[in-house]
């Protein structure tokens, strides 16, 4: 929230006056009485809720969408010199066609330098392009012939960074689903290219794109902390790049990469757990998260903030604010379920927001949906972790049929697959038994001895199981089961 007041703060009088009047002119009353009192009044959330009358959970969209209503003004209310660029660019056959060799050629020049300063590659080929023929008969022929042969090489430098950046992060997918060594060395190579092409040219644009890359690689693929020691420091990156986006403040994919940065940064902090840091980012990510899940996928693996923001509740106690929160996270959403990943950490996320509010029920029905919708069996290990997670859910729903079921089902699954790697599965399973037996004595103390060993193994691929608090309320609950059994 402290995000958007700030900005809202921090507009001038003119463009405050315009969103605010579109807002009612959009019969967005409600959204034009909050920037209203963002802007005038000092009120807090909850008194700002009750004078709208609107739960939580409508408040959070409220928020959001005023939010991406300024945002969206600011865009449009730039002076963009590199518009107008790109505008000369396109007509540049009026001039060629109808000025005199050295206006030509002095218009050329021009907008040459412009777009050297915006490093807008396509457009330079076109600029030496035209500098060619208007030089055929000129020394400088070669020169521009050269530079135009270059600026070709480099455009396809750019689109094929970002070429690597999307299959990279295809790959974590299902490198994360799946912890296989194949993958991971696959990940590996694709950064080492990202390098390759990175070095060919001195381009901030390239350095932006190998920096997605590099950071995101050191947390989560060869986190080893002596990684960073081959090169910058991410911190050195970190701050490299936000000179560049200072620099280059008018490039709108700057704009919106702002955005991928923050989120790298509150994930940084949260892996050296540096919370007080994590705080000053979180925020700002949290109020366009809506847009990270969505339109950051060629860029990142944008889920991976749910996973940082569900162990944030967990941390701070706030764990039975999901339900509301995730009602605005993902009112809008159109699942992809091609984007099996992404979708699955998404449906998982949105399943124990019910779980932790106790709403087990709902909780069942969107994990056997998530079942339905997409098909697992390329991901053995993720499949049996959701039926483990939904085998919970029939457990505190006393369904001793289903819990059966889906247990049961897990566990024929570990014994295909003959690995080890399912042994956190196991024990999570052993404690859900535990739980379901008839015998009644000593029945916490049982279940809290299998705990300890559950959190000793170590997971390193998606893991819905780990992501349960195992705390004395979680025991209790287990605990309390086979009573109530008896009671039917």
């Amino acid at each position: 929230m402290a995000k958007l007041k700030n900005i809202v703060k921090q507009l001038s009088e003119n463009d405050y006056k315009l969103i605010y009047d579109s807002l009612l002119e959009s019969n967005a009353d409600k959204s034009a009485y909050l920037l209203k009192a963002l802007r005038e009044r000092q009120l807090s959330d909850s008194k700002i809720m009750t004078e709208l009358e609107v739960t939580p959970n409508a408040y959070y969209t409220l928020r959001s969408r005023l939010n991406i209503r300024i945002e969206e003004h600011l865009v449009q209310q730039m002076e963009s010199p590199r518009t107008d660029i790109l505008r000369k660019v396109a007509n540049l056959n009026e001039v060629l066609f109808t000025k005199k060799r050295t206006i030509s050629l002095t218009t050329l020049k021009k907008l040459e330098k412009e777009l050297i300063d915006y490093d807008l590659a396509s457009e330079l080929t076109v600029i030496y392009k035209s500098l060619k023929k208007l030089n055929i008969n000129s020394p400088e022929h070669f020169h521009y012939s050269q530079l135009y042969n270059r600026h070709v090489a480099y455009m396809l430098a750019v689109d094929k960074a970002e070429d690597l950046l999307v299959n990279y992060f295809k790959k974590y997918g299902n490198y994360y689903f799946s912890h296989d060594a194949t993958e991971r060395l696959g990940l590996i190579l694709l950064l080492k290219e990202m390098q390759n092409v990175a070095k060919l040219y001195d381009s901030h644009r390239l350095y932006v794109f190998h920096s997605c890359m590099l950071i995101f690689h050191r947390l989560f693929v060869e986190p080893d902390d002596h990684f960073q020691e081959e090169g910058e420091s991410t911190e050195d990156v970190f701050a490299q790049v936000q000179k560049i986006f200072d620099t280059y403040q008018l490039d709108p994919l700057y704009y919106h990469l702002n955005l991928l940065f923050e989120f790298l940064k509150v994930e940084y902090y949260d892996h050296y757990k540096v919370y007080r840091q994590l705080e000053k980012h979180f925020e700002e990510v949290n109020d366009a998260a809506v847009n990270l899940l969505v339109n950051y996928s060629s860029y990142t693996f944008p889920s991976r903030f749910l996973l940082t923001k569900l162990d944030r509740h967990l941390r701070m106690g706030t764990k039975k604010d999901m339900v509301a929160e995730n009602e605005g996270l993902f009112a809008d959403e159109e699942p992809d379920f091609l984007d099996i990943p992404h979708h699955t950490v998404c449906t998982v996320y949105k399943a124990l927001g019910f779980y932790y509010a106790e709403r087990f029920e709902d909780a069942a029905k969107i994990l056997n949906s998530l079942l339905s919708d997409v098909s697992l069996k390329k991901y053995p290990f993720i499949q049996i972790e959701v039926k483990a997670i939904l085998s919970l859910q029939y457990c505190m729903l006393r369904d001793f049929e289903l819990f059966n079921q889906y247990s049961s089902s897990a566990q024929r699954q570990i014994r295909l697959l003959e690995k080890e790697e399912c042994n956190n599965v196991l024990l999570f399973l052993k404690i859900l038994k535990i739980a379901t037996s008839e015998a009644k004595k000593d029945k916490a103390n049982k279940i809290s001895a299998v705990i300890p060993k559950f959190h000793a193994e170590q997971v390193e691929y998606f893991s819905p199981t780990f992501l349960i608090k195992m705390d004395e309320k979680f025991v209790d609950h287990l605990a309390e089961i086979d009573s109530q059994q008896a009671d039917e």
